[in-house]
């Protein structure tokens, strides 16, 4: 089911699938998210719970039981509740049930939030442990953006600039084996907090930024300056994505606590990068803004 908030002339189209964030327009009709065309990705904005990424061959162990772990998690084929809704805000939940429990085994609750106002878009997540033991997860989010582009220009007309200086380093993806490696890195060509986008960039999938000193990035037209701006402040790393090759219209923000898996991890769910805890009976609060810089 979709759901519709308007704020100033500005509308987000929601839906109740993935509690996903499907379109984000101003009120002269510009698109700024990706329109989930299967060509090049059939999503928009998943929500990542309760893996960041994969889990090796799709397996890993918890409360010494094997799971099959979907990449990304389970959110983006469940169906969320609507809990509250105003013409410019809504709430989704989603609760542990028999489908979620095949793939992990606790008991919880997830709600994501949204508030619009005007050219900014608030998500709020709330992790709830209703289960008697220590809960392990991930989360993240993965929106994808429409790139400020004229006719003619492709990503590479873009660049992304973070808040405070960064280095630049990610770890370097591989593909084959769709894992990361602690101990093989790659330097990113940038200048101080500005990082031109290069379609070869990602050739080898994602470019995952561990611990950024920003929690601030715009994706933005060199030359116009125009684009969106991702604030994540509860959030400690952010990887970039668009599919190789460079024919897909789009890139992907994603600020993750967690990651997907290191060749030096294990199968064991507790043991993996990044990995959160929250005790029984106890709750955490993720924030996230979307603004649309005109």
């Amino acid at each position: 089911m979709q759901i519709k908030l308007q704020s100033d002339n500005y509308h987000v189209l929601l839906n109740t699938l993935g509690a996903e964030l499907n379109s984000y327009s101003n009120p002269s009709g510009n698109e700024y998210v990706w329109n989930s065309d299967p060509t090049y990705w059939l999503r928009s904005s998943p929500l990542l719970f309760p893996t960041v990424g994969n889990v090796r061959n799709g397996e890993t162990v918890i409360k010494d039981h094997i799971y099959q772990m979907p990449k990304h998690g389970f959110c983006k084929e469940s169906e969320f509740e609507v809990t509250e809704q105003t013409e410019d805000s809504v709430t989704f939940l989603l609760k542990a049930n028999e489908e979620t429990l095949k793939h992990y085994p606790y008991d919880f609750k997830l709600y994501l939030s949204y508030h619009l106002n005007g050219s900014t878009l608030s998500m709020d997540y709330r992790v709830i442990n209703k289960d008697s033991d220590l809960m392990y997860y991930h989360i993240g989010a993965h929106p994808g953006f429409m790139c400020p582009v004229n006719n003619g220009e492709n990503i590479e007309n873009c660049i992304l600039r973070f808040e405070k200086e960064e280095n630049f380093i990610s770890y370097e993806y591989d593909i084959k084996n769709l894992e990361f490696n602690f101990d093989h890195k790659v330097s990113q060509k940038a200048e101080g907090n500005t990082l031109p986008l290069t379609i070869s960039m990602f050739d080898q999938d994602a470019v995952f930024f561990e611990h950024t000193n920003s929690h601030h990035v715009s994706f933005v037209n060199a030359v116009t300056g125009k684009g969106v701006s991702v604030y994540y402040p509860d959030f400690e790393s952010l990887a970039i994505w668009t599919p190789a090759g460079g024919k897909a219209p789009f890139l992907c923000l994603e600020p993750w606590n967690g990651s997907g898996i290191f060749h030096q991890d294990d199968d064991i769910f507790a043991h993996k990068h990044g990995i959160l805890t929250l005790e029984s009976g106890k709750e955490k609060a993720y924030h996230l803004e979307i603004s649309l810089i005109e």
